[in-house]
């Protein structure tokens, strides 16, 4: 088969290829409902002839001009439908995080000139309706769960015409390699989110990349969950596709471990923070257990804490490992599915520890880098073990160049680097040297073949969820409080946000006096309960005008105050962030201890 020039080519590939009973499927009614790659073709047909006839264009094909449908919703396989569907008729399709605020909801709405919503439930429904009157733009909010007094998406399709599919035939047949296939808003840090904007080519050349990095067996399956509004999620589904996986969706997050027993996937791409959660989990039940199985338990978890790839182990070690594998990791791996040919790892590092024990537990993981400025994928850790290195994001993809600058800040070109800002000419000219994208990244070539990132050169940071927080906004509307004098959001891989707090003491001490609280030294009175209380109040009432991943779940009291004479503050009075995190690492582990 020739090369795919489009994202959407993949319908062609698997009805000319292998078309497959259940191409997509996900829970409905607690039952698996499958859709076979024909009843997919069909629907997206339909979908695209009935937004054609609802009035969506690709205008002149300029980005301006194309017609914008926004899209709030979980993953299902109607988010797969409604992106091939908008793709083959020239309009764009801008995803948006379903739990993305209200104002940020706006922005984007207002900054893409979005003219459709398609929205997953009755929640989000109401969500974009409290905000239409205030986008002229926006024209009609559908959803996929049926809704009262809401348009059903099923209402598009009914619109079909043969004379429609016939010109989303003719205007598909024109789109173009080099164009733009979507719209990505990512949180910038000034907190305003930017509009990122990639191509089919971008997006298609890191698929085909990817095709030597992962496993290939027949009739594989994947599980799922990852948001498809993230480009990491986005980008591997194309890669099912076109590799003829099955894509089965998770019902929800909390649904996932049934779900992987239910499917027995062979694959599936994660975040950190859920890898986490799930050997919290192992351990949990290890933890549980008595006498001989105890013993064998942390037996077996401590072998794995000492495995290494491409390096020879004695025999001794391979035979307890392998016995190992026989007693206790055989349950993990049935936990999973039983099917688990790897992992894929990405939107955050990964603890070295961790994929050290799930390798050694037969359960590799491979951790990848990229930003969804480069669509998403610079570097990954291949299925072959000597293309893995623990504690680095794996060789560098085909095609995919990276140079370190002098300030140690990775920079990467190649055909995956994105057309730019969607409005925004200043931003792009600010991250681009030439053809080269700067990832605001610090990081290092090791054995000059595996990329190792050290460092990050923003502020801005990710939980270990995958999801960017940035600091200053929270740590400056948490200073509006009285009794806060210097305050340092923390949370960077880690799996909440938390802060270390500075008291305003003469405020403190004048409220302590109004408690009755007896006159004490700061290192006292930050500890009394009562103290301790009002904080925490306050940390909660200034937490609702955040997202959820943004709020601080705990924090620690400082004695006193940060200077420049001390050295946590420049001669400007910024905050030295590396230095508190150095000086107060203890105060830190005690917040996620």
């Amino acid at each position: 088969m020739t090369e795919p020039k489009r994202l959407f080519d993949c319908l062609q590939y698997h009805l000319k290829g292998k078309p497959l009973p259940d191409m997509l499927a996900a829970k409905e009614n607690g039952k698996w409902k499958m859709y076979s790659t024909e009843e997919v073709a069909s629907t997206v047909d339909k979908l695209s002839a009935g937004l054609l006839n609802i009035g969506i264009s690709c205008g002149d094909m300029s980005a301006e001009k194309r017609d914008k449908i926004a899209i709030l919703s979980k993953n299902r396989p109607e988010w797969v439908i409604l992106d091939l569907a908008v793709q083959r008729i020239g309009a764009i399709l801008t995803p948006v995080y379903p739990t993305i605020n209200v104002q940020d909801l706006e922005f984007v709405l207002k900054d893409a000139q979005v003219k459709i919503v398609f929205v997953n439930d009755e929640e989000l429904f109401h969500k974009v309706l409290s905000i239409k009157d205030r986008v002229p733009s926006l024209q009609e909010i559908y959803t996929f769960e049926h809704v009262a007094n809401a348009r059903h998406w099923k209402e598009v399709v009914a619109l079909s015409t043969d004379e429609a599919i016939k010109n989303v035939q003719t205007i598909a047949a024109r789109i173009k390699y080099e164009d733009l296939a979507t719209i990505i808003y990512t949180s910038g840090t000034t907190g305003t989110p930017k509009g990122v904007m990639l191509s089919h080519r971008n997006i298609l050349s890191n698929v085909m990349a990817c095709y030597a990095c992962l496993p290939d067996f027949p009739n594989m399956r994947a599980l799922s969950f990852l948001p498809l509004n993230h480009i990491f999620e986005r980008m591997i589904t194309y890669f099912y596709l076109y590799r003829g996986i099955a894509i089965y969706y998770a019902e929800g997050m909390e649904t996932i471990g049934d779900n992987l027993k239910e499917v027995k996937p062979d694959i599936f791409t994660t975040v950190p923070r859920l890898l986490e959660k799930v050997y919290d989990k192992i351990m949990a039940k290890g933890a549980e257990l008595t006498g001989l199985k105890r013993k064998l338990f942390y037996w077996a978890h401590d072998l794995a804490t000492r495995y290494e790839i491409n390096k020879s182990m004695s025999f001794s070690y391979n035979m307890q490992l392998a016995l190992a594998n026989k007693l206790i990791f055989s349950k993990w791996r049935e936990a999973l599915g039983n099917n688990l040919k790897c992992i894929v790892s990405g939107g955050a590092a990964a603890q070295v520890r961790l994929i050290r024990i799930f390798t050694a537990a037969q359960i590799p993981v491979l951790e990848g880098y990229g930003l969804t400025e480069t669509s998403p994928v610079i570097s990954v850790n291949r299925f072959e073990v000597f293309n893995r290195h623990f504690g680095t994001v794996g060789p560098l993809i085909d095609n995919v160049e990276v140079k370190i600058a002098e300030d140690g800040e990775i920079l990467c070109k190649g055909p995956n680097v994105m057309m730019g800002y969607y409005k925004r000419p200043d931003l792009t000219e600010e991250t681009m040297s030439g053809e080269w994208y700067h990832t605001g990244d610090i990081g290092m070539m090791v054995e000059n073949k595996f990329l190792k990132i050290t460092d990050r050169k923003k502020e801005l940071f990710k939980t270990s969820g995958g999801k960017y927080v940035a600091p200053l906004p929270i740590e400056n509307k948490l200073k509006e409080s009285i009794y806060i004098e210097q305050i340092m959001v923390v949370g960077a891989e880690r799996k909440f946000v938390g802060a270390l707090i500075i008291p305003a003491f003469p405020a403190l001490k004048d409220w302590a006096r109004k408690q009755g609280i007896a006159e004490m030294a700061n290192e006292q009175l930050i500890k009394h309960p009562k103290v301790i209380e009002l904080f925490t109040e306050l940390v909660d009432s200034y937490n609702k005008y955040f997202n959820h991943v943004e709020q601080i779940k705990k924090f620690e009291l400082l004695p006193q105050e940060w200077s420049i004479e001390t050295g946590e503050m420049t001669p400007k009075l910024s905050l030295k962030r590396k230095v508190v995190l150095e000086k107060y690492r203890d105060s830190i582990e005690k917040i996620y201890a």
